[in-house]
C-alpha cells in the first residue's frame, strides 16, 4: 500500500469514526427529549391525582357525573361535571364543523391545485394564522363575530336563554375556534398529500382521470392517515383550548348544545376558577384538579383511537 493510500484510509477511518460520534450525539439527544416528555406526563399526572383522590372523598363518583347543576361554590352546591363536558362537546362540535373540511379544502388546493408562487405564499400565510395568541382569537370572538352574528340572528330561532344571549355564546367561540385550528389540519394534512410519490398521480392521469378525480380519489385515500392525524390534532386542540372559549362562550355551565346559547367548558371553568378566589383545601379548589383529570383521560381517548386511526389507514410506499 503506497503512502497516499495509507492516508486515504486513515482519513476514512476517521470521518467514519466522527460521523459514528455524532450520531451517537443525536440518539442520545433524542431520548433525552423523549424522556423529558416521559417525565412531565408522569409530573402532570402525579400533580392531579392526589387532589382528585381527595375530591372524591368529598363527592360521590356518580354525583360528580350526573347531570345535577353545576354550582360548587354555592349553596346548595352541585357537581354535576356533564355541564361541562356537554359545553365542550358544544364548542367542539361547531369548531370541527367548519375547521375540518376548510382544512381539507385549504390542504388540497395548496398541494393539488395551486401554482408554486401561490403556494409560497399561502404556506407562510397559515403558519402566521397558527402562532397567533389565543388571546386575540378571543377579542376576535368577542367584539365582532359576537355582535355580528347576534345582529343577523333570525329572531325566529330563539336561544334557550332568550333571543338576545349578548356576545358570548356557544356559535361565536366555535365559529372563532374552528377558524383558528384550520391551519393545523391544513398544514399536516398538506404534508401528508406532498408525501404521496409523483408516480401515483401521474399513472392515474395516464388513465385520462382529470385533476379533481386525482385529489379525491387517489390522493386524498393515499394520504389517509396523515389527514386524519391532522384532524384528531384539531379536534385535540379544540378540546383544550381556554382562551376563546373563556371569553366567547359565556360562563353559564347548561346541557344545550343550541348555537345560541352561552356555555360553559371545563377549560373554561379550570381558567376562570385558578385566579386563588378560591380557598385551599375545599371542595372548590379541588373540583379543579378534578375536572382537569377528567380533561387530560378525555384527551388521552382521543390521542389513542388517532394512533389506532393513523396505524389502521396508514400506506407504505417503497
Amino acid at each position: 500500500m503506497t503512502t497516499v493510500e495509507s492516508d486515504n484510509a486513515i482519513a476514512a477511518s476517521l470521518h467514519r469514526t466522527e460521523a459514528r460520534w455524532g450520531e451517537r450525539v443525536i440518539a442520545a439527544w433524542m431520548f433525552l427529549a423523549a424522556l423529558v416528555a416521559v417525565v412531565i406526563t408522569a409530573g402532570i399526572v402525579l400533580a392531579l391525582i392526589g387532589p382528585t383522590i381527595q375530591f372524591f372523598q368529598e363527592v360521590s363518583v356518580t354525583r360528580f357525573f350526573s347531570t345535577e347543576p353545576w354550582a360548587p361554590n354555592f349553596k346548595p352546591d352541585g357537581f354535576g361535571v356533564l355541564r361541562l363536558v356537554t359545553g365542550t362537546l358544544a364548542i367542539v362540535l361547531y369548531s370541527c364543523v367548519i375547521a375540518l373540511p376548510a382544512g381539507l379544502a385549504a390542504a388540497l388546493y395548496m398541494n393539488e391545485y395551486a401554482s408554486t408562487r401561490a403556494r409560497k405564499i399561502l404556506k407562510p400565510v397559515l403558519e402566521v394564522l397558527e402562532g397567533v395568541p389565543t388571546v386575540v382569537y378571543g377579542l376576535f370572538a368577542v367584539f365582532f363575530v359576537g355582535p355580528l352574528l347576534q345582529r343577523f340572528w333570525p329572531e325566529s330561532i330563539p336561544g334557550k336563554f332568550g333571543e338576545t344571549p349578548g356576545f358570548q355564546f356557544v356559535l361565536a367561540a366555535g365559529l372563532v375556534l374552528g377558524i383558528m385550528i384550520i391551519p393545523t389540519v391544513a398544514s399536516v394534512a398538506q404534508d401528508a398529500m406532498a408525501a404521496i410519490p409523483r408516480g401515483l398521480r401521474e399513472a392515474a392521469y395516464g388513465l385520462g382521470s382529470t385533476r379533481m378525480q386525482v385529489a379525491t380519489k387517489v390522493v386524498v385515500p393515499s394520504a389517509l392517515s396523515g389527514i386524519m392525524a391532522g384532524f384528531v390534532l384539531g379536534l385535540s386542540r379544540a378540546v383544550g383550548e381556554t382562551m376563546v372559549v373563556l371569553m366567547a362562550a359565556g360562563a353559564v355551565a347548561s346541557l344545550s348544545l343550541w348555537p345560541n346559547d352561552p356555555v360553559l367548558t371545563m377549560t373554561a371553568y379550570i381558567g376562570r376558577t385558578s385566579t386563588g378566589d378560591i380557598s385551599t383545601g375545599s371542595t372548590a379548589y379541588f373540583t379543579v384538579f378534578a375536572v382537569g383529570a377528567l380533561l387530560f383521560v378525555i384527551t388521552l381517548i382521543i390521542n389513542l383511537i388517532s394512533i389506532r386511526l393513523v396505524n389502521k389507514f396508514r400506506e407504505a410506499y417503497e
